[in-house]
């Protein structure tokens, strides 16, 4: 989703704006946010992708609480 994307760019401006006026500790917090940011981002990714035989795999708890992987 290149659409949100976009918000990687605006923390990492931030977190220079941070870093240029002293603000260390916002420019810490700037960075964990971008990494969050990141890791969601690709994460929506990953939930879009389908297999190319065209079944969504996902992911169903089993009985014995370690679930286990079932196609549609």
């Amino acid at each position: 989703m290149a659409q949100n994307e976009w918000i990687l760019d605006v923390l990492s401006d931030l977190n220079a704006f941070a870093v240029e006026n002293g603000l260390i500790a916002l420019a810490e917090q700037l960075d964990d946010t971008k990494l969050i940011a990141a890791a969601e981002i690709a994460s929506m990714k990953a939930e879009v992708r389908t297999p190319a035989d065209g079944n969504k795999t996902r992911y169903e708890p089993s009985p014995g609480g370690l679930g286990k992987h079932q196609h549609a």
